[in-house]
């Protein structure tokens, strides 16, 4: 039985597929900041279903009942769809939204790459963020991650020097499907700063946006974005300015940053790969405490 299910057949030219699946790490909700800005800026129309039942724990991610005077009139289910939209140029663009797979992650990655097969997209990107040791004075810089087919579009943003292991979630998987497809893949990740990235940081959605835009060769609106960051910016500089101890930590920052330009995550210099590790990890920690949870994060 198919994972997914087709909605529309109209013929699309060569669209890019936009990845971004709730669930995994998004500091400062950088991707969720991204995708809903782009799904706010052109009406979209449904594509594809994922078979929710076969791929999603429903006590993880409840369906929310609408109760009205004590009548339960319906269910709301979490669901992984396609949809699909255009750029300001007109270009199709589709979009791979929802909540992470709980379950059959290679199933899933194996209809993902059959979906993008039908639909004929000529590029896969995914999007996400994680927090870092990074100053919010300083523009947020792009990481990439690709499998070795795409490696050239990891070196257009961003190449990490040095090893390190990290968990992954399910992009990682859809990675290495799609590149061993031969379908042109490439995973955008903004460096949130760490003590930033527990509240919405719209900057790391900006720089997300123009990511896309330059690797996929699409036009995109992203100002409304790089208002709200700027803004968000300002009351950061308000709190920190409010401690020595952290204007203290900023400027440190600051120096590593600027004597690392060029290394997206500074492995090897600030921090290492086993610290940047341990700091992805104190934030899942972190999340788990406040209530929530990586399907949260």
């Amino acid at each position: 039985m198919p994972l997914f299910e087709r909605h529309s057949t109209r013929p699309m030219e060569r669209p890019v597929l936009v990845v971004t699946l709730d669930g995994w790490v998004d500091a400062g909700l950088g991707a969720d900041g991204a995708i809903s800005a782009l799904l706010a800026q052109e009406p979209t129309e449904l594509v594809a279903t994922f078979d929710g039942d076969s791929l999603i724990d429903q006590r993880a991610r409840r369906p929310v009942a609408h109760i009205v005077q004590g009548v339960n009139e319906g269910l709301t289910w979490p669901v992984i769809q396609v949809r699909l939209g255009a750029d300001r140029d007109g270009r199709d663009v589709c979009y791979l939204v929802g909540p992470e797979p709980d379950f059959r992650w290679r199933p899933f990655t194996d209809a993902v790459v059959a979906l993008g097969r039908e639909l004929g997209v000529r590029m896969v990107v995914g999007l996400g963020a994680f927090p870092a040791p990074a100053p919010h004075t300083r523009p947020v810089r792009l990481a990439a991650t690709a499998p070795p087919q795409s490696a050239e579009l990891v070196a257009q943003v961003g190449t990490v020097q040095g090893e390190i292991d990290v968990p992954s979630g399910v992009w990682g998987a859809m990675e290495l499907a799609l590149g061993e497809a031969g379908i042109a893949v490439v995973g955008l990740w903004a460096r949130v700063p760490h003590y930033a990235s527990a509240m919405p940081f719209p900057a790391a959605s900006a720089a997300l946006l123009d990511g896309l835009g330059a690797v996929a060769g699409l036009s995109i609106d992203s100002s409304g974005l790089h208002g709200a960051g700027d803004a968000a910016l300002r009351k950061v500089d308000e709190l920190i300015a409010k401690s020595a101890e952290h204007t203290a930590m900023v400027r440190q920052l600051e120096l590593s940053v600027d004597e690392a330009e060029g290394n997206p995550l500074d492995v090897g210099q600030i921090p290492t790969g086993d610290e940047l590790a341990v700091e992805l990890e104190r934030y899942l920690r972190e999340r788990r405490s406040e209530g929530g949870s990586p399907e949260d994060a």
